[in-house]
């Protein structure tokens, strides 16, 4: 079982613990709207062969952790991860990240180069993009969304089955994952079920950065990375996808059969991909 914590960083982040506590650390980001049971089937293994201490955060919003008063932004989840590494008191430490998390953990490791070790993207590099003639557009659409959805209620269901059924008709998992996810995503109600994640987590960026940006990000990157994509993954444009990757110095890829959740639907698979990539943290510390 793992073990609960809670950082405070001006906002109350929960997370979850794998490992022992001197192990070489290992800060992990889920995707949106998902939570840090994401890593539950993965962490294990990795920390078994290993011996990692990987903790695995809710996001602001997320899971169990407090909800922000005002709009969710991209950027502040970059500094919300760089601050829980300095709640834990690691100066140096490595990144998991999962869809939203992968794009997060890319842009920690080009803000703080000097303090990751490795970085493991699961189905992400770099968060999506906008062009520049698009922000006005964004911002105003952003804010129109925001007027007409902010007092809207969340949805409810009479038993978390059906919640069940509905993430995997959205997400496209197996069913033991989608459990997982919402074991912990998942709130009782006086008359049934609803999402624990803030409905504000839904709503449209007001901003987001351009494709330049984001590539000066990767170009910033010291550590190794290891980019491991499912064959039925998040879609992605080939050209764009080029692009980012030649702007990192030090990038393997790896495939893997699966859909977008593969990390929970296929651990082991996951694990003997990740696991020989992150061994060199181990030797390094042995040697």
């Amino acid at each position: 079982m793992p073990e609960a914590l809670e950082l405070d960083i001006g906002t109350k982040l929960a997370a979850l613990a794998w490992g022992p506590a001197d192990g070489r650390p290992v800060l992990a980001s889920h995707g949106w709207l998902d939570n840090a049971a994401t890593m539950s089937r993965l962490a294990p293994m990795l920390c078994d062969a290993l011996g990692l201490r990987i903790i695995s955060l809710d996001l602001p919003g997320h899971g169990l952790s407090e909800h922000k008063r005002g709009p969710y932004h991209f950027i502040d989840s970059v500094a919300d991860v760089i601050h829980a590494a300095d709640a834990l008191g690691w100066e140096r430490f490595s990144l998991l990240g999962h869809s939203m998390g992968a794009g997060i953990s890319t842009l920690v490791a080009g803000t703080v180069p000097d303090r990751i070790e490795r970085c493991v993207l699961l189905e992400g590099l770099g968060p999506m993009a906008d062009d520049a003639g698009q922000a006005a557009r964004r911002l105003g659409r952003s804010l129109r969304i925001e007027a007409t959805k902010r007092h809207k209620a969340k949805r409810s269901f009479e038993h978390p089955d059906i919640a069940v059924a509905r993430l995997r008709e959205v997400a496209k998992m197996d069913l033991e994952s989608a459990r997982i996810l919402l074991g912990r995503g998942l709130v009782q109600l006086e008359d049934g079920w609803t999402w624990r994640a803030d409905p504000g987590l839904r709503l449209d960026s007001r901003l987001r950065l351009t494709e330049e940006q984001v590539r000066a990000f990767l170009v910033a990157i010291k550590c190794p990375v290891l980019l491991v994509s499912a064959s039925e993954g998040w879609p992605h444009d080939p050209k764009l996808m080029r692009a980012r990757v030649e702007a990192v110095a030090t990038l393997e890829i790896a495939q893997i059969q699966g859909l977008h959740h593969v990390h929970l639907d296929d651990p082991e698979g996951v694990a003997a991909l990740v696991i020989p990539f992150m061994r060199p943290l181990v030797e390094d510390a042995g040697a």
